[in-house]
């Protein structure tokens, strides 16, 4: 059976990177999900990324009428052999460590027996932040899986730590926990 791995996309500049990502996990033979933050959906539209993932895409709304009986968020979680969060903003990190549950990502997250992988992505003032430090500190004590930040070219034109790592990287280390 082929491995499926949910894509959370969230509210960051590099959230075109996620597309990315998609194009090289299925031409690895895995079959990818997009889940959609609504401050993803500021930056790019729904659209595109079904047309990479070959999938519908799920956005954040909890509250919008099932198409079946499942629970969206739960059954998303129990097909997920991996939950890729890319771009992972300081937002999502935070909620995700303070165990809020407050749309269909992190609701996603909160249920899956997976492991789950985020690719930072952001300011490096913000990552840099005690309050950030600490909920990456606190999620990788619970198996909460990083790769990058890198030190690239960020969206405010400065040379430093917060770019989003190498896409190739990415896969790699998405492959290695897709067992």
């Amino acid at each position: 059976m082929k491995k499926h791995v949910i894509i959370g996309v969230t509210g960051s500049i590099a959230c075109y990177k996620a597309l990315e990502v998609i194009r090289g996990l299925r031409k690895i033979g895995l079959s990818t999900e997009v889940v959609l933050t609504k401050e993803a959906e500021e930056f790019i539209r729904p659209i595109l990324f079904q047309a990479i993932s070959g999938n519908s895409v799920i956005t954040s709304d909890l509250f919008k009428s099932p198409e079946g009986w499942d629970m969206a968020h739960v059954s998303l979680a129990d097909k997920a052999d991996l939950v890729l969060v890319v771009p992972a903003t300081a937002n999502i990190i935070g909620k995700v460590a303070s165990g809020i549950c407050d749309d269909m990502l992190t609701c996603t997250i909160c249920a899956t027996q997976s492991p789950v992988l985020f690719a930072p992505a952001m300011n490096e003032g913000m990552y840099k932040n005690k309050i950030v430090e600490a909920n990456i500190q606190k999620l990788k004590k619970l198996d909460y899986k990083f790769t990058g930040p890198i030190k690239g070219t960020l969206a405010c034109g400065s040379e430093a730590i917060g770019h989003i790592q190498d896409v190739e990287i990415i896969v790699k280390e998405a492959r290695r926990l897709v067992k």
